[in-house]
């Protein structure tokens, strides 16, 4: 969850380089899920024709958006009654940093025209030691032509950590609040200015140096959401390490995937933290972590420990002399100035791990100046954001913006279902940005909970991490937002490095569940299944053409499995993995993705890292896992597993599996169901037809669809006949 004085109240970091998907609540994420709900906002607004839309509130609307190239949604979870729009007050589009769809017409016609000018300008806002040389990008993104490649700002010197702390501090912002905590408990806050925060950078940055990090080296930070978190990040950016941050909800196995990947010097976390009523040991996991790599043969020198004692005392904390070093005991010691390394544009910032379809986690890299650019850039305006705002994308979006950032502990109902509300209420947040989860819980916990507070202060809504639907996007704006706060309903990815599809909040009408327009410099393309991109209203693939100064440069150190995955499906774009459908509005709508990930509460999970660790289990034989709708989670996980001969299926060894499960990835990853399967539907090789599978678990068994290649067809009738068992 995020919460942003211009805010959501960040839980999370999203890709502003913290963990994609810390908390159910956040300002982040990434990717899509199916939707089902069918649009029909009449207690919103009232009908009425495109030219001439009348709302509540007695606005009028606008003309019909020209047409753009789009993204495409399936044609049945969503109703032709496209007729129905939402509209911004004229308070809000009067004070909007864009008020018009013309204005944003022109600006997305100049970005997409000259790309070269419009970003330019956009990047001179920003401190840089030397200035990109006469190329402001070069791109290759037809796998046909050679290698694929993505540069932005090339020659460019420039900072992270300087642009987001010094350059606001020379500009007057030194005694502003740059990040404010709220803890677990009702009561625990605290907070930091930008010239403390960045006294505490710079100690992080010097003990750093001192063991040896220097740039180019990785970092993995496994850490809730403390202040240490950001101040770790902008540590490493500070003197040019890559900084990767793992989500603290990692089992130690998924933990030590990524130390073995990306070999860092050192592994930076907390001994415990409490999520609501629950203590959770993170150092346990990280020994378990650093023991298992080392038999792998990576070694990590240092293992950096903040004394989180309000979960943990320092004494009930298992310690390994030698490797583990208490945070307090060294950090306080060094100097609270640490000179800038200046870093290329495209040096790597971060690394952050993303799932696959083959198992195995993607580590997506980010470059410096591309990233820094397009992070800011869609923080400001899909956001709208205000120099007086506080809010969460959660480090680099809001402080190179000069904001405020709320960053909270705990979980979105601990100790109720009003602590969301209640953060609002206390931070004057503005800006509250999670994920359609997060909302459809809330909505099932009762509008009480939300209405027994003020929220005064919001001004704009966001969701992300999956399509959300338009029942909970209704029940969003009208309860949570009071019908007067405009919905941002992003799609973007850990690869876009921001926003790529959203609505700019005082620029057009929304319609519930339709992520809308896309941001400048994207170009979305839908496309059939070979290649050939379609035009109006249609459905299809969703990919994008030419580059952006977000995007990923590479897979870190698999560049093949780069290009195979992303450029090789579609000649000449990059092709997200999520199907799209446009309608006749020119509106974007994202159906889920089609490829082997189910994107769980804004968590993508490949199946094959389920099956993987189900398989691991000695009495599992094989599993075969696919999506299904969730009521709350967007997609849940289901599982289709075989034992081995002559094991019985029992309700103990259902609970094993799933424990097995959460042990080796983590309990977001957990089965909601496991459907016991004597035999899988396989083709006459050996396939598993998964569109059989999803059928069956979505109990839609009279659209089984073409059957004849099942090498047994009898195996349908008995999966129908153990679903309920």
């Amino acid at each position: 969850m995020a919460f942003s004085h211009y805010s959501p109240v960040p839980i999370h970091l999203s890709h502003g380089g913290v963990a994609a998907s810390e908390s159910l609540f956040s300002f982040h994420l990434n990717s899509n899920s199916a939707m089902t709900s069918s649009l029909n906002s009449n207690n919103i607004i009232m009908n009425g024709n495109r030219n001439n839309i009348k709302i509540r509130n007695g606005s009028n609307a606008a003309s019909k958006i020209s047409h753009i190239n789009a993204v495409k949604v399936d044609q049945s979870l969503v109703s032709d009654d496209d007729e129905n729009f939402v509209l911004p007050s004229k308070e809000f589009v009067a004070q909007a940093n864009v008020q018009s769809q013309q204005q944003y017409l022109e600006m997305y016609k100049r970005s997409i025209e000259d790309p070269s000018g419009f970003w330019s300008d956009i990047a001179s806002e920003f401190y840089w030691k030397q200035k990109w040389g006469d190329k402001v990008y070069d791109e290759n993104l037809d796998i046909r032509k050679g290698k694929i490649k993505i540069e932005w700002f090339k020659g460019g010197i420039t900072n992270m950590s300087y642009n987001c702390l010094d350059r606001n501090i020379e500009a007057g912002l030194g005694d502003k609040v740059a990040i404010y905590w709220e803890g677990n408990e009702p009561g625990l806050d605290g907070s930091l200015t930008y010239s403390q925060l960045r006294n505490k950078v710079c100690q992080v940055a010097n003990y750093l140096k001192d063991i040896g990090v220097k740039k180019g080296d990785t970092v993995i930070i496994y850490m809730p959401m403390l202040m240490e978190l950001p101040i770790t990040m902008l540590a490493c950016a500070r003197i040019g390490a890559i900084h990767s941050v793992v989500f603290a909800g990692f089992s130690a196995e998924a933990l030590t995937q990524r130390i073995v990947d990306c070999k860092p010097k050192v592994v930076i976390s907390c001994n415990a933290v409490k999520r609501g009523s629950k203590t959770i040991h993170l150092k346990n996991i990280v020994d378990t972590a650093i023991n298992d790599s080392a038999l792998n043969g990576v070694s990590v020198g240092v293992s950096l420990v903040y004394e989180n004692p309000v979960a943990l005392k320092r004494e009930d904390t298992k310690w390994k002399e030698g490797q583990d070093i208490w945070w307090q005991d060294v950090i306080p010691s060094y100097s609270t100035n640490c000179p800038v390394e200046w870093v290329d544009a495209e040096d790597p910032l971060f690394i952050l791990y993303t799932s696959g379809s083959t198992g195995k986690p993607k580590g997506v890299v980010h470059t410096t100046g591309g990233y820094m650019v397009y992070t800011a850039t869609t923080f400001k305006y899909a956001f709208d954001y205000k120099p007086s705002d506080i809010y969460c994308y959660i480090t680099y979006g809001p402080m190179l913006n000069g904001a405020s950032v709320l960053v909270y502990e705990g979980t979105p109902n601990y100790p109720d279902a009003g602590r969301c509300w209640d953060i609002v209420d206390k931070y004057k947040v503005t800006i509250f940005y999670t994920a359609p989860t997060l909302v459809r819980s809330l909505m099932r916990d009762g509008d009480e909970y939300v209405t027994r507070y003020s929220r005064k202060s919001l001004r704009v809504l966001g969701s992300v991490g999956e399509p959300i639907n338009p029942s909970a996007w209704r029940w969003f704006y009208d309860v949570v937002g009071d019908s007067k706060c405009p919905i941002s309903d992003t799609w973007w990815q850990t690869e876009s490095g921001g926003f790529m599809i959203t609505p700019l909040p005082g620029s057009w009408p929304q319609k519930p569940g339709s992520a809308t327009f896309p941001f400048f410099g994207v170009q979305p393309a839908i496309v059939d299944e070979k290649g050939v991109e379609l035009e109006g209203e249609c459905n299809g693939y969703l990919c994008v053409k030419g580059s952006w100064p977000g995007a990923f440069r590479t897979l870190y150190g698999d560049h093949e499995r780069y290009e195979t995955t992303y450029f090789r499906p579609f000649a000449n774009y990059y092709f997200s993995g999520d199907g799209c459908r446009r309608d006749k509005d020119g509106y974007h709508w994202l159906t889920g993705r089609v490829d082997d990930v189910i994107n769980v509460s804004g968590h993508r999970i490949g199946t094959a890292e389920v099956e993987s660790a189900l398989v691991s289990h000695p009495k599992c034989a094989e599993a075969a896992v696919v999506g299904v709708e969730h009521e709350v989670k967007g997609q849940g996980i289901y599982a289709f597993v075989t034992l081995v001969d002559g094991v019985p299926y029992s309700q103990e060894l259902r609970k094993e599996l799933i424990l097995t499960v959460r042990q080796q990835i983590g309990a977001f990853a957990a089965p909601d169901k496991i459907h016991w399967a004597p035999n899988l539907p396989k083709t006459r090789s050996g396939k598993i037809i998964r569109r059989v599978l999803r059928k069956i678990a979505s109990k839609q068994v009279d659209e089984l669809g073409d059957t004849s290649t099942l090498a047994d067809p009898n195996v349908i009738n008995q999966l129908i006949e153990l679903a309920d068992s």
